[in-house]
């Protein structure tokens, strides 16, 4: 461990959770809304509505090599602040849109603010611990954090019932302030000005040298890009699945749920076994196996009977998920590994990079969707085989 000493674990673990999960909340609640979206808005095409989600991370993306700097210079406290008033502006058009346009344009604004709370996250525990322990507490943090998403699209329906679809924005503030509060009165800032730097234009230039000309970090990078990109693709397009192509109506944020949870269990294992086992042969062995779920449940969509196809692709969602909860916290960890003299910027870097590679993957993939899952699994199946292959490559390396 390096920096300041934290608060007890547990509460620094929830508040991590916390600041991780207003992105997750800001995306899973609007899920439900898909159907009123383009009624209200008047949409020709019904996958357009997909847009809500795919442009607010190409905000969380950008808006992390705002953020991740300022957070360097100022200090992570005050960019994450920064950062709220940004995500509450975007929240403010967004309520009052009457186009889908506009209602992108807040998004994308909402996506900028709040990715201060996801790139300086990052940084605020590597400021605080490294490798192994690192991964340990993010896991343990993605555990909690997942309870958001599982019940993110109930209670995003339960708002748009009561208030219509625009009011769900208003949630999103107040979860937000909230957030950012406990933050800020808890938390003592984990970058003192001794460590703080003014990003010249040179030394930025410097650092994102650094960090894509490493050929382990950027490794590292794509992959993450490469998970990102099945999770977004699977967040856009499976209202769609579940509503319009297996008819589970209102339910759908049941089968959501209950497909969510399973990262929670999985994050609670691996925080165990990471310390034992290491993080890259839990990346190693999760890939192949997510690789290997993807190809069995694509046969099985293909030839089993019509009444077991949603029972097959809800344990598939439930594995595909579990994988994401063993990995995702270890692969960030290995690409931060070795930049914690630059961790806020790394952060940034590795966290924009990544998310960018994975919006430009999950919106054809999104946009595919035929009325069946088989796109949306076979895209799985490529991208998580690719990251075995680049895991192999460099464990061997």
């Amino acid at each position: 461990m390096t920096g300041n000493s934290p608060p007890k674990l547990a509460e620094f673990v929830v508040i991590v959770a916390l600041l991780m999960s207003v992105v997750a909340f800001s995306t899973d609640a609007m899920l439900p809304s898909f159907p009123q979206i383009t009624a209200d808005l008047h949409l020709e095409n019904a996958n357009q509505a997909q847009l809500v989600i795919t442009v607010f991370i190409l905000g969380t993306g950008i808006g992390q090599l705002f953020f991740g700097p300022l957070s360097d210079g100022l200090g992570r406290k005050p960019a994450i602040g920064a950062g709220l008033v940004v995500f509450t502006i975007g929240c403010l058009i967004c309520l009052y849109a009457d186009s889908l346009k506009w209602v992108l344009i807040g998004r994308l604004v909402q996506g900028l603010g709040v990715s201060a709370a996801r790139t300086v996250t990052t940084a605020l525990v590597r400021d605080l611990y490294e490798g192994r322990a690192m991964a340990r507490v993010m896991s343990f943090a993605f555990g909690i954090f997942i309870l958001v998403p599982a019940v993110a699209p109930s209670v995003g329906q339960l708002i748009m019932g009561a208030f219509g679809w625009r009011s769900i924005f208003v949630s999103f503030i107040i979860y937000a302030t909230f957030t950012w509060g406990w933050m800020f009165l808890r938390l003592a800032e984990t970058h003192p000005p001794e460590r703080r730097f003014t990003l010249e234009p040179a030394a930025f230039i410097s650092a994102v040298k650094e960090v894509l000309t490493n050929r382990t970090v950027f490794t590292f990078i794509v992959i993450q890009g490469l998970l990102l990109g099945g999770l977004f693709a699977y967040l856009s397009s499976t209202q769609q699945i579940f509503v319009d192509s297996f008819g589970v109506g209102d339910k759908f944020p049941l089968y959501f749920a209950l497909i969510a949870l399973a990262s929670a269990l999985a994050s609670f294992i691996n925080g165990t076994l990471v310390m034992r086992i290491g993080m890259r042969r839990m990346c190693e062995i999760s890939f192949g196996l997510a690789a290997i779920s993807a190809g069995l449940s694509l046969l099985f969509q293909s030839i089993a009977p019509n009444t077991w196809l949603l029972v097959g692709f809800t344990l598939w969602s439930a594995l595909g998920f579990l994988f994401m909860g063993i990995s995702l916290g270890n692969v960030n960890a290995l690409a931060m590994e070795t930049m914690g003299h630059i961790s806020g910027l790394a952060a940034a870097i590795i966290g924009s990079v990544s998310t960018l590679i994975a919006v430009v993957l999950a919106i054809p993939i999104g946009l595919a969707f035929n009325g069946t899952p088989i796109p949306l699994i076979t895209a799985n199946m490529a991208l998580y085989t690719l990251a075995f292959v680049l895991m192999i490559r460099e464990n061997a390396a």
